[in-house]
């Protein structure tokens, strides 16, 4: 094979494979990858469905109440012909899972921790939880951090340092609160555990109830649906696909408001636990029927209090469409419609949410028709408990919660005023966190530890016997692969890196130590150096449309941007196989850009590459045409360097150097581009055009750590994600009127806040990624809601233009495997043995170096795009004759259907190998 020639010959096989695949390369002008990357920044709220106003009829031609709802159909019109079967799939999350968002019960409740009382500058009281524990068992401590206001709850991690220790001060100030009427002081008293628990179960409950209401082909009104005294065999069918038949005569578990006495609501009802949620459904025919009650009371007080309710019909084509309006409930904010089609054996899913309710996914596909039974259970069920989760940030639900939580707070504040003078709140009021306790009093001070502990686990124990323990990890089907499963994609690399690209499937890593290295994806050849260490380089953007490489070096006045041709780069590696040095590269320099700190490119350079280049407080506008093409549609015949291509087109001052900056297309390209810069406490809108400010956005905060400015197209309208601190705020950028951009509130504006600090964020629609120290923090982009938090130790993002690649200091078994789910998962928390303290990381020993792992999560499988192949790495084309590719090159090669949905994999199952992979996908380039 090719990987035993390699082994017995050494470093010189190594070579003349290194050759013999580079003398075959051939420059690719366009690529799915850079596409793909082009598009990352391209979404549509319309997935989730547009809001109507419904109106209805009921049989004698009266008009019934009308509504504004946001319909889903799944961008499929009911008349359409459809093919069952052939819907694409959709990726189903839960979202802000309880397992992740409930941090009290699952990091502080039974463990050692403190808690401080104290009023805002508003004589408002909070409370602020705080405890040092282990990141999910992989030896990464941190802080976490609770602030319990009126306003809800504010959770943060603050990552742990041996050398510097953290105080209350300092943390409240992470949650922008710096200003006091009273300092907060720790309460001692064990106790405060049973009423923070009470606080936090304000989020809401994690059971659900549902309603199920029957309805038969024709009926109008809700009086007609109430009044089925049973349903039909196709319903049956329905419930057993819902969960089980339970007797409520002495039923122990969680019984959503039925009677479990005295069977007054009913002798059964459908019941199931789903991802630790135990649900309970109303099910019509299963309430008491009366024969002389015509509205059914019995059965509308509870389906009709019911937030989300299920609406069944039989018949593809059942007649006429349900409308909410049918149904009169004041309570109700969701409907689903299921429809099954006994020819086909499927089911037809509609959504309707009422207007205020936000946007929860997952958006239905399309067309909306499910023929695979268990998948449309998976999909209903998350899609109904999301959709009770989200009807709780209405204004309704939401100003009840806040009243309530107002109360408790100030309830709780005004049972502590008492105890004041008994000295329960001592003067430990900013100490370091979790401190060490003198001698003298480290008897007493275990002893109350000790209780701390008994109570705390006391609490948890009866919150699982309840039933009502956060427990949403919990997976009741086959383990699947998510869209941001990791691939290991080198296990050992030995260099610190500062930033990286890709081009095709290798990897160009820009390092200290030994300059710009190119890693192959297959990873039979060793790490390829095409820059040595005079390029310091500190930015890099590989261009494969426009084959260029651009670069950032050096530091200081010395910094400058390079540009490169990418196939002027192969060459040298095919013919001389030199590594180029600053000397080199002297001729590629952008002169007028000395002194550069910093530069971004435009997103979508389909036909004009701009670049702005920030040199202190000034922004230098830099422009390059597409090449020109000759008459077989190939490049032109070109000079040696591209630098003679770009154009400086102005200078731009500002009052202050920018940190972060990202270009925004307008929508004509003519005047009305813009450069956004964050500086100071704010982001700015330039106008490229006049070069006049405009403020997007001020940061009212005495700290700022500007993270990014992410250019994205909502149906191509420009916005941007604004990332700073631990907030990210989506603003809608209106095209300049005039001279003026319209920069106002939008309804389509939102703001959410991360539970880390990132270091950078990426957005691939649906998902917003943010990297941390040492975490990925996964969020839908439209809501902000949380879906996955993967521990990832010693976490750095080096590349995201296209495929996202991350370096960990985490092995291979450990990190590959990071957003897999919690091993934890398979059952309720455990109630914890005593006081655990954080196992920290073992420091290297002297002259030890640590190898890094790089990682990477493919862009097609986070926007749904995972049947396409990527360009092939400049570094990987044509086997030696007469070598048989080994079996790890093989799998690398198919290794992108791993992350594929079942109905996928079996599709593609079906093809040949021939089909899949293409005649040549070995021989060839």
């Amino acid at each position: 094979s090719q990987a035993d020639f390699i082994y017995h010959c050494g470093h010189n096989a190594i070579r003349v494979l290194r050759k013999e695949r580079l003398t075959t390369m051939r420059l690719c002008c366009s690529s799915a990858s850079e596409d793909l990357g082009c598009r990352r920044g391209d979404f549509s709220r319309k997935h989730y469905g547009s809001v109507e106003l419904l109106i209805s009829s009921d049989a004698d031609g009266a008009i019934q109440r009308a509504g504004r709802f946001r319909v889903e159909n799944g961008s499929s019109d009911e008349t359409t012909d459809y093919t069952p079967g052939t819907w694409r799939r959709t990726d189903v999350h839960l979202e802000n899972p309880e397992y992740h968002t409930r941090w009290f019960f699952k990091y502080f409740l039974g463990k050692v921790h403190q808690n401080y009382i104290g009023t805002d500058a508003e004589k408002n009281p909070f409370y602020l939880s705080v405890v040092l524990s282990d990141q999910n068992n992989q030896r990464v401590p941190q802080y976490r951090a609770i602030l319990w206001r009126k306003t809800g709850t504010l959770k943060i991690s603050l990552p742990y340092s041996p050398t510097k220790t953290l105080s209350v001060k300092s943390i409240l100030s992470a949650m922008n609160l710096d200003r006091f009427e009273k300092g907060p002081r720790e309460i001692l008293n064990p106790e405060i555990q049973k009423d923070l628990l009470v606080l936090e179960e304000q989020e809401g409950s994690v059971n659900f109830k549902f309603g199920v209401l029957y309805a038969k082909d024709g009926q109008l009104t809700d009086d007609e649906m109430f009044s089925n005294e049973t349903g039909s065999q196709s319903f049956d069918k329905f419930l057993n696909l819902l969960g089980d038949t339970i007797s409520l005569q002495g039923w122990a578990g969680y019984r959503g408001g039925l009677d479990t006495k005295n069977d007054t609501t009913g002798m059964n009802s459908i019941y199931t636990v789903y991802q630790g949620h135990e649900l309970m459904f109303h099910v019509s025919t299963m309430l008491p029927y009366s024969k002389e009650n015509k509205q059914q009371v019995e059965r509308k007080r509870h389906i009709g209090n019911d937030i989300v309710t299920i609406v069944f019909q039989e018949g593809e084509d059942a007649s006429p469409s349900f409308k909410p309006s049918m149904i009169r409930s004041h309570f109700t904010h969701i409907f689903a419609l299921v429809r099954y089609n006994s020819q086909n054996d499927s089911y037809r899913l509609k959504i309707f949410s009422e207007e205020s309710v936000p946007l929860f996914g997952p958006p239905l596909p399309s067309p909306p028709v499910f023929t695979d039974h268990q998948e449309f259970r998976d999909f209903l069920l998350v899609k109904l408990i999301n959709g009770e989760k989200a009807t709780l940030e209405t204004p309704t639900f939401a100003q009840k919660r806040q009243r309530t939580l107002d109360m408790l707070i100030r309830s709780l504040y005004q049972d502590l005023i008492p105890d004041l003078h008994k000295n329960m709140l001592n003067r430990r009021s900013f100490s370091d966190v979790l401190p060490e306790s003198p001698k003298s009093a480290r008897k007493k001070e275990e002893a109350r530890q000790a209780e701390f502990v008994r109570i705390g686990q006391a609490l948890k124990l009866k919150t699982i016997v309840r039933g009502d323990a956060p427990t949403s990890l919990v997976t009741t089907g086959l383990c699947r692969k998510e869209p941001w499963e990791s691939q290991s994609f080198c296990s050992t690399f030995p260099y610190e890196t500062v930033c990286a690209d890709s081009w095709g499937q290798s990897l160009l890593v820009a390092t200290e130590a030994a300059g710009v290295m190119m890693i192959d994806d297959a990873q039979v050849l060793p790490p390829v150096q095409v820059f040595d260490k005079t390029m310091v380089v500190k930015q890099i953007h590989v261009v494969e449309p426009q084959d260029l490489l651009i670069t950032r070096a050096d530091k200081g006045k010395d910094a400058r941007l390079y540009v490169f041709r990418l196939s002027m780069l192969k060459r040298g590696l095919e013919e001389r196989q030199l590594v180029r040095t600053k000397c080199d590269s002297r001729e590629n320099k952008l002169e007028k850009t000395k002194g550069c700190h910093l530069y971004s490119i435009n997103t979508h350079h389909g036909s004009e590459l701009r670049i702005v280049a920030a040199i202190r407080n000034k922004l230098l506008l830099i422009t390059r045409k597409q090449p020109r093409l000759d008459g077989l549609g190939t490049l032109a015949a070109a000079t040696h360097s591209p630098v003679d291509q770009f154009q400086y087109i102005r200078e731009i001052c500002l009052c202050d150097a920018p940190v972060v900056m990202a270009l925004v297309d307008g929508p004509t390209g003519e005047n009305d581009n813009m450069i956004c810069v964050a500086y100071k406490h704010q982001f700015d809108l330039i106008n490229e055009s006049t070069g006049d400010a405009y403020r997007l956005h001020h940061v009212d905060a005495n700290r700022v750590n500007f993270v990014a400015a992410i250019d994205v197209y909502e149906d191509g309208e420009a916005g941007l994600l604004l990332c700073y601190n631990y907030i990210c705020s989506y603003k809608k950028v209106c095209p300049f009127n005039g001279s003026t951009p319209m920069i106002q509130s939008n309804a389509s504006d939102l703001h959410f806040s991360w539970n880390q600090m990132p270091n950078a964020i990426v957005c691939a629609f649906p998902y917003i990624l943010a990297f941390t120290t040492d975490s990925i923090e996964i969020r839908l982009v439209v809501n902000g809601n949380l879906v996955y938090t993967a521990v990832v130790p010693e976490l750095q993002l080096t590349a995201s233009r296209s495929d996202i690649y991350f370096v960990s200091s985490a092995p291979v078994n450990s990190a590959s495997n990071c957003s897999s789910r919690d091993t934890s998962s398979q059952s309720s928390p455990q109630t914890p043995t005593g006081y655990e303290m954080p196992v920290f990381p073992l420091p290297l020993g002297d002259g030890e170096t640590q190898c890094k792992h790089i990682f990477k999560i493919p862009l097609s499988n986070l926007v749904g795009r995972s049947i396409e192949r990527p360009l092939k790495s400049p570094l990987v084309n044509k086997v030696v004759t007469g070598l048989t590719a080994p079996v790890g090159a093989l799998m690398q090669g198919s290794s992108h259907t791993l992350s594929l949905s079942r109905m996928e994999i079996k599709e593609i199952a079906s093809r040949t190998r021939k089909e899949l992979l293409g005649d040549n996908f070995w021989a060839t380039s």
